[in-house]
């Protein structure tokens, strides 16, 4: 992934640092640590789901009800919209 308005000079200054702050050595290990912490991120993402029972409708319908917005005979999906249109 490379940034927009990053050029080969740019690039190649900012890994003459990492080299010379890190080292070479030790670049690989850092490599395979960030790809572990951006595995575990991605897991936890995929994850994360809310639940789908009547906790959610119950949360969805308190918090409509906050906003004035009356829950009855609306779908989940039709709550959260309206929700997120009035916020």
């Amino acid at each position: 992934m490379v940034l927009p308005g990053l050029g080969g000079s740019e690039i190649l200054i900012f890994a003459l640092i990492v080299i010379m702050l890190f080292g070479a050595q030790r670049l690989p290990e850092l490599a395979r640590s960030l790809g572990r912490s951006k595995g575990e991120f991605e897991k936890g993402k995929t994850d994360f789901q809310p639940d789908s029972g009547s906790k959610s409708r119950t949360e969805l319908e308190k918090a409509a009800k906050e906003l004035g917005i009356d829950p009855t005979d609306k779908t989940d999906e039709e709550l959260k919209n309206l929700i997120k249109d009035s916020l």
